[in-house]
């Protein structure tokens, strides 16, 4: 069993912590992923912060993103881009995109 896994222990990914400023009160962190192998790139999650900024976001934000990359390889998960812009730019406008969406469903109803 242990050699089924092998391949998936010998990948290895670079943190990226990337901020971006929204307005005066908002910020987004995206926490992206560099492929070691591929020099590849991708956006694991986004995580909104607003003012006043809870003691625990981030600690909550933190747990979130070690789970998710546990349960999920991110291989498999993500959209993989060259540079971590693109991917950047590529997460926003999925996001954007479903936001639409149930925004245009919530008028609908």
């Amino acid at each position: 069993m242990r050699d089924r896994y092998l391949g998936q222990w010998m990948r290895m990914y670079r943190e990226l912590s990337i901020w971006k400023r929204i307005d005066a009160e908002r910020a987004v962190h995206f926490r992206c992923f560099e492929d070691v192998a591929s020099h590849l790139f991708c956006v694991q999650s986004a995580d909104f912060y607003a003012l006043p900024v809870t003691v625990n976001a981030r600690l909550e934000f933190d747990r979130q993103f070690v789970e998710l990359f546990i349960e999920v390889e991110p291989m498999e998960r993500s959209r993989w881009f060259a540079t971590v812009d693109q991917a950047i730019t590529a997460h926003e406008e999925e996001f954007f995109s479903i936001g639409r969406d149930v925004a245009d469903q919530e008028k609908k109803k």
